[in-house]
């Protein structure tokens, strides 16, 4: 069987490595870009700064990853403990919000320790995110942080959310563990997955991807982008007139274009392309010729006195993603700002409204401005596939009919499901897609069964 791969980000390169370990030799990998890594690739900027296309750590729910991540980078990575915090009401809380609350003024940490006394109806009832968060939070936390910040992520309406993509992505509330940290002024920062995480020492997050590429680097070709899918004649064919058939095609890039690209279809596939909601991201890099001391590796900015939503101090995580490793002399911090139909952001204005944010957050000061040498900006048209309440319902049209027509589309926007859409869950996509063609093995990240 002759299989073609589309997209060389997290999901095409596991698609791409698991054939090649399994020695099966019939295979192609196209990609648009100039590089591989997709939404993971890393970018160096004219000042030699190092950016990653958003935030990301490196944590794994799979052993299989993990060795492919060490194949990859041998021992060329730091590991770090997570420092995540909010800023929010001129002070710091360490991140998760609802477990340290004590941070707060006493008048919003009395509300939202009240919201929580006061909590009724069932999670289980509701029928949306929003409701969701109000019989889970109570009215204190989700006024000062879950809405605010739910609503600068994910730019839009969160009544037109489904809460079924929840599970590891949200601490929910204890609230005898919450009051007990009031009361003993405790810290409660362990949760998560990504407690901890590793990074690349040089080239970001993007020097994982193109390890993992390199033994393969014959069978994929750059600098093609799929114009059209003929389901008849099984054939791709390519911006540049290639055209190029296949047996099995494994579609790594955005459902919604796929379907857009299609030469015949049912008019039931078609509109339900419709109800598959995305945002995007602008992702602004700012270079400072000058050392930053603050162990903080990321934080949250749920009010409306920033753009952004999400701040990384870059330069933690390696000296080398600031000019030559020197972080004496050099810092660097990536701010994400969303945007969507329903959250309009001037691209052109972005990047002096980031620094604005920065310094009406406290993060910088004004004398700071001058001291950036860097500017640098990413433009991501597809940033979050949103799990909207219409998503699951379209997901049971769209598939099947691919897959009737041997075309298994996979990965954080190939198969639309945020939830199971973080870079290990994405290149796991990719193997156990391969997985099912070759033997028939079950597909469990996608079904919700990860790790």
């Amino acid at each position: 069987m002759k299989i073609l791969i589309l997209g060389a980000g997290p999901c095409g390169l596991g698609a791409a490595y698991h054939l090649h370990k399994l020695g099966h030799t019939d295979w192609q990998l196209f990609e648009r870009n100039d590089h591989v890594g997709g939404l993971s690739a890393s970018l160096l900027d004219d000042n030699g700064f190092t950016w990653d296309i958003g935030g990301h750590v490196l944590f794994s729910h799979y052993d299989y990853f993990d060795r492919a991540v060490e194949e990859a980078l041998g021992d060329d990575w730091y590991e770090h403990q997570r420092e995540s915090w909010i800023r929010i009401l001129q002070c710091w809380v360490p991140y998760p919000f609802q477990n340290n609350v004590r941070y707060l003024p006493d008048d919003a940490l009395q509300e939202c320790v009240y919201g929580l006394r006061k909590l009724s109806g069932s999670p289980d009832k509701t029928t949306n995110f929003r409701e969701w968060m109000d019989t889970v939070f109570g009215a204190g936390i989700v006024k000062y942080f879950m809405e605010p910040y739910n609503r600068k992520v994910w730019g839009v309406p969160l009544e037109t959310m489904s809460k079924e993509w929840i599970a590891e992505r949200v601490s929910v509330v204890n609230l005898a563990r919450i009051e007990r940290n009031i009361a003993e002024q405790r810290d409660d920062l362990s949760w998560g997955p990504n407690n901890t995480f590793r990074f690349p020492r040089q080239g970001g997050t993007g020097a994982v991807y193109e390890g993992i590429a390199t033994s393969f680097r014959d069978r994929i070709h750059l600098h093609h982008e799929m114009l059209s899918l003929d389901f008849e004649a099984k054939q791709v064919i390519f911006a540049n007139s290639r055209v190029e058939p296949y047996d099995l095609l494994i579609n790594t890039t955005p459902l919604d274009l796929l379907v857009k690209s299609c030469r015949s279809l049912p008019d039931a596939v078609r509109s339900s392309a419709e109800d598959l909601v995305h945002n995007g991201g602008l992702i602004v890099g700012l270079g400072f010729k000058e050392r930053r001391v603050d162990s903080k590796c990321w934080m949250y900015f749920p009010e409306s006195s920033s753009s952004f939503y999400r701040v990384t101090n870059f330069h933690n995580y390696s000296p080398f993603n600031v000019p030559y490793g020197d972080t004496n002399r050099y810092s660097s911090m990536m701010c994400e700002t969303t945007y969507s139909p329903h959250k309009p952001e001037n691209r052109d204005l972005i990047v002096d409204q980031t620094v604005q944010g920065l310094i009406n957050s406290g993060m910088i000061d004004e004398s700071q401005r001058e001291r950036i040498v860097s500017r640098y900006l990413i433009d991501i048209p597809y940033s979050y596939p949103l799990p909207t309440l219409g998503r699951d319902r379209a997901l049971a049209v769209i598939q099947p009919y691919l897959e009737s027509r041997s075309v298994f589309s996979r990965g954080r926007f190939g198969a639309w499901k945020y939830e199971v859409g973080n870079m290990d869950h994405s290149f796991m996509q990719g193997v156990e897609a391969v997985e099912r063609l070759l033997t028939g093995n079950e597909e469990r990240t996608l079904n919700g069964a990860a790790g």
